[in-house]
């Protein structure tokens, strides 16, 4: 591949389009087409005995009110498990429209589709439902109890008990000079992507075909997902992705009883019909994420050096799991982090609960683990009096012990073994980026300010580009522009800048020239989804092979045209070209041409290529056996297993002990996604992940009360962090590619938010000398801890916290 391009931090070229207001968002589409709205459950749980929608059938406008008794076929039965796994034992997924009992506030029992949204609206609120209420289970030691039930038949309310562990944990714990263990919580939070979820669907009853558009992340399995729900030939659903306004994992997740419904409506109607979710709707219907309690009991060495480690986790799973135990395996998975552990032992027990399905969200489980991991490395440094850092280094896998094979199995059902990693030297940058040694002097010029500063740190591996496949196509057209098309879809990670930049430099055609399309399955039909930070590694790669092929193609036609051998060829700025011959060359876009024979020439490029333009080898057919018309090639790539990034994170934060506000005062990250393709966009998403792993650790969380009601559904209540309290990032790479790839590459899009809560606590307990065993944390409760009777804390030197009044 030719340098050019690949690795420039080239500025991103779809965001001048939507700077300036042309991006074309689900809301944009179908201006006339009808609306829906749903009415949904008030309660948690509760049997429904009736509805009564006399009064809403006078309504004006209204054109169909749609129940479950209104579904048939494969509509009327539970709607997926979409990743299966053995240890998923009771598996529970809801119907489109609640049968009998709603689980969660918020699930849909009635569709309404009228003329415009607001008739819809006014005509749901005239729909009156009669409930039995039922007990209510929120929270996961509610489940673990099992005083009361979510789904009868589940009566332990356990999901799934997933259990992987290498050597004998008990004998190793046994065998330890020295054993902690220790409780710790992570609440339930969620991703709030500006644009929320929405479908918008047109039935062509000429030929039976369905057009839909959906705010996802994997348009190719909503397609999928519709065509056996509706019972209808794949090849008669469209599916695309418009511009969607974030998804962070909350639209992964397909089919949304939406994503069925409207297309339902629209053939029944026989016109488009739409819906664009609410806020609200978002915060009680969609997904949520993070909640887990967390038993850690480990063992280790007078040097800090880890000899076992067990853990067993709470996880909820939320009412449902129709995305399987994906997020409980990455943590129980990816919870070692960077750590050479030697006996590990990692129980998940996945419970349900009356409030919102658990589903990924950016980091998926990751940060969690990380949470686990790195507060065990704080509790071990406190109890052997080692300065934190030390401790982490004396555990770190070294660069001689890759791969590294784990014996466990990663959430893609592939071997976890990580490919490559310089552990010690991230850590080395680390502490050089933060000034770990010399930090004694800031929280002394802190305290005479009359504040408390606290450091903190946090390393994490990220296991990235997991399969089964993505594919590519790429085109030359005969005007010399270059056609990239993907199925995997894009929510503004800069998959268009990037792809192309990848095209352009396989090909050696200018950037300019290059046009990419992401998730729209009339151009690509077979993909996997936007999740797990797999977009530059299994799409990248794919986008590259098929480049390659079509340069192939494009070599050979040339050579042809200038009786040269095709190794002796080059593409240089959109020229083939004899190697060190100047003017001895053709245009790509001619090139282009030249691989369709015409017969008939629509235009002057055309005319090239018709049947009497120029001498020919009437020896050969036009089209050679095996060979097709057109300068293109489309090619998969499906990784042998998923590739694993790294990095650590630093955070330095200033407490004021008369509010007990907590500021971040610098916040440091060193990461390693493998060679990356443009490091202004790994830069940009590690600031976003970032801003989600700073709201995560101190604003954001899902209050459920005890009734299963989700007391701050609205941004009023649900605290998010302006950008007045998303911190300025230092950041320093590092590069160690990954040899399962050709290019290198591991993912970069989720590794902002991982460590985040973990480095945030490391560093509030360091300031105040309190122990930090929930996240997040508002000032009120920190407040409330350091004048409790909570576990005092005393940190090693370097950075010896003294004890808190």
């Amino acid at each position: 591949m030719t340098t050019k391009l690949f690795g420039e931090p080239v500025r991103r070229r779809e965001d001048a389009r939507l700077i300036i207001g042309q991006g074309r968002y689900l809301d944009d589409i179908g201006s006339g087409a009808y609306e829906a709205a749903f009415v949904r459950s008030p309660y948690a749980h509760a049997r429904v005995l009736d509805i009564d929608v006399s009064a809403a059938m006078d309504v004006e406008g209204l054109l169909a009110i749609y129940t479950y008794e209104d579904l048939t076929g494969p509509l009327a039965e539970p709607l997926p498990v979409l990743i299966p796994h053995p240890q998923l034992t009771s598996p529970r997924t809801g119907y489109p429209l609640v049968k009998d009992v709603a689980q969660h506030v918020g699930e849909p029992i009635v569709m309404v589709v009228a003329t415009d949204r607001y008739i819809a609206e006014d005509a749901a609120g005239l729909i009156e439902i009669s409930y039995e209420e039922l007990p209510v289970v929120v929270g996961v030691d509610a489940a673990e109890a099992a005083e009361h039930t979510v789904h009868d038949d589940v009566p332990d309310n356990v999901a799934a008990r997933h259990h992987q562990e290498t050597g004998d944990v008990e004998a190793a714990l046994a065998a330890s000079a020295h054993t902690l263990s220790f409780t710790q919580y992570f609440e339930r939070s969620a991703s709030m992507p500006m644009e929320g979820k929405g479908v918008h669907a047109r039935w062509d009853d000429a030929d039976s075909s369905l057009r839909v558009y959906s705010s996802t992340q994997a348009s190719t399995s909503v397609r999928a997902a519709i065509a056996a729900k509706l019972e209808l030939s794949m090849e008669k659903v469209e599916v695309i992705a418009p511009d969607v306004g974030g998804g962070f994992g909350v639209k992964i997740v397909h089919p949304w009883p939406e994503e069925l419904l409207v297309p339902m409506a629209a053939r029944l109607l026989g016109h488009e019909v739409k819906w664009t979710e609410d806020r609200r709707e978002h915060f009680i219907s969609s997904a949520h994420e993070r909640q887990q309690r967390q038993e850690i009991t480990v063992g280790y060495d007078d040097d800090g050096r880890i000899t076992a480690l067990d853990v067993l986790v709470w996880h909820d799973n939320g009412a449902y799991t129709p995305y399987g135990i994906i997020v409980p395996i990455n943590t129980a998975t990816q919870l070692c982090g960077p750590y050479d552990i030697p006996v590990y032992r990692a129980r998940v027990n996945s419970v349900y609960t009356n409030t919102v399905i658990v589903t990924p969200y950016r980091g998926a489980g990751r940060p969690q683990g990380t949470f686990a991991m790195e507060r065990t490395m704080d509790r071990i440094a406190q109890e052997r009096g080692i300065d934190r850092a030390l401790v982490r280094e004396r555990n770190l896998i070294q660069p001689d012990q890759f791969p590294y094979d784990w014996g466990l199995t990663f959430q893609d059902g592939r071997p976890l073994i990580y490919d490559s990693g310089d552990y010690p030297a991230m850590m080395a940058k680390l502490k050089v980026l933060v000034d770990w040694d010399g930090f004694a002097e800031r929280r002394a010029a802190a305290e005479a300010r009359g504040k408390l500063l606290g450091i903190g740190m946090a390393p994490y591996v990220e296991g990235t580009g997991p399969g089964p496949y993505e594919g590519a196509h790429v085109q030359v057209l005969g005007s010399g522009k270059v056609l990239v098309s993907t199925g995997l879809t894009s929510q503004g990670q800069g998959h268009e800048t990037v792809f192309a930049q990848l095209a352009a430099a396989e090909l050696g055609v200018p950037l300019e020239d290059v046009e990419v399309t992401t998730g729209d399955t009339r151009r690509f039909g077979y993909a996997v989804g936007t999740f797990a930070s797999r977009a530059a590694v299994v799409s990248g790669n794919a986008v590259a092979l098929a480049a390659r092929g079509v340069k192939e193609k494009a070599l050979r036609i040339a050579a042809e045209v200038l009786e040269a051998d095709p190794a002796d060829l080059e593409i240089d700025e959109g020229l083939v070209q004899v190697k060190g011959t100047p003017g001895a060359s053709i245009p790509l876009r001619t090139v282009a041409v030249l691989s369709n024979p015409l017969r008939y020439a629509f235009d002057e490029a055309a005319r090239q290529a018709t049947q009497f333009s120029g001498p020919g080898d009437d020896s050969k057919p036009p089209v050679a056996v095996g060979d097709a018309p057109g300068l293109e090639h489309t090619d998969y790539y499906s990784p042998l297993r998923s590739t694993f990034a790294s990095g650590a994170h630093a955070v330095v934060v200033e407490i004021d002990p008369a509010t007990w506000e907590i500021a971040i005062e610098q916040y440091a990250v060193v990461h390693d996604c493998g060679t990356i393709i443009n490091p202004m966009i790994v830069e940009g998403q590690v600031h976003g992940g970032v801003a989600q792993g700073v709201g995560g650790a101190l604003y954001e969380r899902m209050a459920y009360d005890r009734d299963g009601q989700l007391t701050n559904a609205s941004f009023m209540d649900f605290l998010m962090p302006y950008a007045s309290e998303v911190p300025d990032v230092d950041i320093d790479h590092q590069s160690t590619p990954s040899p399962l790839n050709e290019l290198g590459i591991k993912g970069a899009g989720e590794a902002g938010v991982i460590p985040g809560s973990a480095a945030i606590a490391s560093a509030i307990e360091d300031a105040v000398g309190r122990r930090i065993a929930a996240m997040p944390i508002s000032p009120t409760e920190l407040y409330d801890l350091v004048r409790s009777d909570a576990e005092r804390v005393t940190n090693s030197s370097p950075h010896d916290s003294g004890a808190m009044a």
